[in-house]
């Protein structure tokens, strides 16, 4: 996930920030003791080589955020992620090094890590101070989010006890009468044709919530831009489709897009809908951002007017939020998260104040409206 807002990466005045090391190969420990020690936002607090053993230091250390290696002796990154976040909250950068196999990463991600991003490996390689210094960033970044203690479920689902930071207690509450803008001029349901979800920190989590609890039969195309490193990406979509009854995919130049089908926005390639067809570009970033969401949300406004659907949930900066205006501007449905459940509310928090949101919902009323909004007897309610 990317860490960059429209004013570049956030700091923190003098005072350094506490990493936590997890990692169990010693060259690599040194390797990031480097990386992180030659930054001068940055020192490290301690280093563990198990996850027991980064448990018993969290305490004794204080770090403000924890760089995690996936694959420990012992108890693995999903397993302390998830200790983590019920006993001592902190931000966690899940570090991974082999970008094929991402089922334990997105666990995490899931579990509550706000990031995952690619370990620098080696200095020999080409591109090793472009990963380094996104290490860097990344941990800067999120040391600043304000996790929430979470409860893990017997099934791997997670629930709070807390808020996150800058959260409203206002949530809305429970009401699922739907909003005027669901109804057409001559008073009968509207008719959509396509669902844009836009996410950044926190959002694997909340995606694989709302995909989660898609039918099968779900009537939409669904268009995916998550921000996360190029090299995760294919994985990334893999395991949404282990979480999802929907078939998930990464989005390719020319595919029509089907009903009940999810294309996730490629590594490093802006994703955007010209006419019946998915179309890929390598334009410019826009927001700090390829894929950017402001990119495929206009693309939709375009293509859809009307009759499409934009989302946008969690993450910093501002990625998206006008494009949201657009799509509502074409008179689209655009739902933005609530305070009250994103891990960082700025993008949909800034759609909100540009007017781009239909309404604001908390995650766990996302999947249901949009069923609402696709189903023949919506307006029954």
């Amino acid at each position: 996930m990317s860490g960059q807002t429209n004013g570049g990466p956030l700091t923190t005045g003098t005072r350094r920030i506490r990493v936590l090391v997890v990692e169990d190969s010693p060259v690599i420990q040194q390797l990031l003791s480097h990386v992180i020690s030659a930054d001068p936002r940055l020192e490290v607090a301690g280093i563990a080589s198990t996850g027991e053993q980064a448990l018993r230091m969290i305490e004794r250390t204080a770090p403000d955020v924890v760089s995690l290696d996936i694959r420990l002796p012992g108890i693995d990154g999903f397993e302390v992620t998830s200790r983590i976040m019920r006993q001592t909250p902190l931000p966690i950068v899940v570090v991974a090094s082999d970008v094929r196999d991402l089922d334990i990463p997105m666990r995490a991600l899931q579990a509550g890590a706000l990031a995952v991003v690619e370990k620098p490996g080696s200095m020999a390689r080409a591109d090793y101070q472009t990963v380094a210094h996104h290490l860097c960033t990344q941990l800067v970044i999120m040391s600043q989010v304000k996790v929430i203690r979470h409860r893990i479920t017997a099934r791997g689902a997670r629930s709070t006890s807390g808020m996150s930071a800058g959260v409203s207690a206002d949530a809305p509450s429970q009401d699922n009468r739907l909003p005027d803008e669901a109804v057409a001029a001559d008073g009968r349901p509207r008719r959509f044709r396509a669902l844009g979800l836009v996410a950044s920190t926190g959002g694997p989590a909340a995606l694989s919530k709302i995909l989660k609890d898609m039918p099968a039969d779900f009537p939409l195309p669904v268009f995916v831009v998550q921000h996360m490193g190029a090299p995760f990406m294919a994985g990334f979509a893999n395991w949404l489709g282990t979480v999802s009854a929907l078939p998930v995919r990464l989005g390719e130049a020319g595919l029509t897009p089907r009903p009940g089908t999810v294309y996730v926005a490629p590594g490093d390639r802006h994703l955007l809908v010209d006419g019946a067809t998915l179309r890929l570009t390598a334009d410019p970033m826009v927001c700090g951002q390829r894929p950017s969401g402001e990119v495929l949300f206009q693309s939709m406004a375009r293509a859809y007017g009307a009759s499409g659907i934009g989302v946008l949930l969690t993450g910093m900066g501002e990625d998206g939020a006008r494009g949201l205006v657009d799509m509502r501007t074409a008179g689209a449905y655009t739902i933005a998260e609530h305070a009250s459940t994103a891990v960082i509310h700025s993008m949909p928090g800034t759609a909100v104040r540009l007017g781009g949101a239909v309404e604001e919902l908390p995650l766990d009323r996302v999947a249901g409206r949009l069923l609402q909004l696709t189903s023949d007897d919506k307006m029954a309610s």
